[in-house]
């Protein structure tokens, strides 16, 4: 899910190695400014609208809507959010039974992360594209509502919820985890729990929301390990129908939870880390305190912050 679909590139130039410039559309800054609200940093440019610092990578959104990353992996990092200049589609084979891993909540301020992996074989693709899982993207949270337990009986597969609460235990300074290594870790579990129902997969693949490098780097601390070989692939949600299985039934597990906490807090907790989210952050601390944002929210966000600032107001 750390890619956008439908993406409007009206130039993409590289002045350097360690510098790209893209000129995006409005939706897609709005997207981009949600994947990074947890990195964004202050920027004293009057022309910079946004700015965000991710793995040694500063992202600069100018007025004029021209995006320049600046790094030594900003072609990386821009294509880790699916920003990377179009490159020529790779023929994606169908007839391998695979193991496909999706994350969803990562970029939400409330709510936890819900990652699922899901086993899917040839035989079972007609029954998923009567569904409309092969367009994914295009389904309304009320239709993944609808045929996300459809594919829980159907389809193999193992979900893992990290709520809110165990999130700001282990993501943050001095903890155990970043917010990309517990996505790391999450997955592996994920696929380790799927592999050992005894399922076959020809192929292993997540939807890639790091370098392949850095996974195999953050994967070194975890107990539970497995011998397939596994793929990292951007946009693989829409290539593969296991990982769009995963996202669907992640994505409703993801809603669940938002709801519940929702009626813990007595208060309709948004999707997304926009303005929204720090009314509704405010709220909460007025009535229950940190506490309350302990257990709904992921604290290292920048919403955080300004949920204090406008309680003070």
């Amino acid at each position: 899910m750390g890619s956008f679909s439908k993406i409007s590139l009206f130039y993409a130039k590289i002045l350097s190695m360690n510098t790209l410039v893209l000129q995006l559309d409005s939706q897609t800054l709005a997207r981009l400014k949600t994947q990074l609200s947890a990195q964004q940093i202050e920027n004293a440019n009057p022309y910079v609208d946004f700015a965000a610092k991710s793995d040694g990578v500063t992202v600069l959104v100018y007025t004029s809507q021209k995006v320049v990353f600046q790094g030594n992996d900003a072609q990386e990092l821009a294509g880790r959010l699916g920003l990377a200049p179009q490159q020529e589609a790779q023929t994606v084979r169908q007839d391998l039974a695979i193991i496909g891993s999706d994350e969803v909540g990562n970029g939400s301020y409330f709510g936890g992360i819900a990652v699922v992996a899901s086993f899917v074989t040839p035989d079972q693709h007609s029954f998923l594209k009567e569904l409309g899982v092969d367009d994914s993207k295009q389904l309304t949270d009320a239709k993944i509502q609808h045929i996300a337990p459809l594919l829980e009986e159907k389809i193999a597969h193992k979900a893992l919820l990290l709520s809110p609460q165990k999130y700001n235990q282990v993501v943050g300074k001095e903890k155990q985890h970043n917010a990309v290594s517990v996505k790391v870790a999450l997955h592996n579990q994920a696929i380790f729990l799927l592999l050992k129902t005894g399922v076959k997969p020809d192929k292993i693949i997540v939807d890639a929301f790091t370098s392949p490098n850095n996974y195999q780097k953050y994967l070194k601390t975890e107990i539970n390990r497995f011998a397939n070989q596994l793929t990292l692939e951007e946009k693989a949600e829409g290539k593969y129908l296991a990982v769009a299985v995963s996202s669907i039934i992640a994505r409703n597990l993801f809603l669940e939870n938002l709801k519940e906490l929702s009626q813990t807090v007595g208060l309709t907790l948004p999707s997304g880390a926009g303005s929204k989210s720090d009314q509704v952050a405010s709220q909460i601390l007025k009535t229950y305190g940190k506490i309350g944002l302990e257990k709904t929210a992921k604290l290292h966000f920048k919403n955080t912050d300004k949920a204090y600032q406008l309680l003070e107001k």
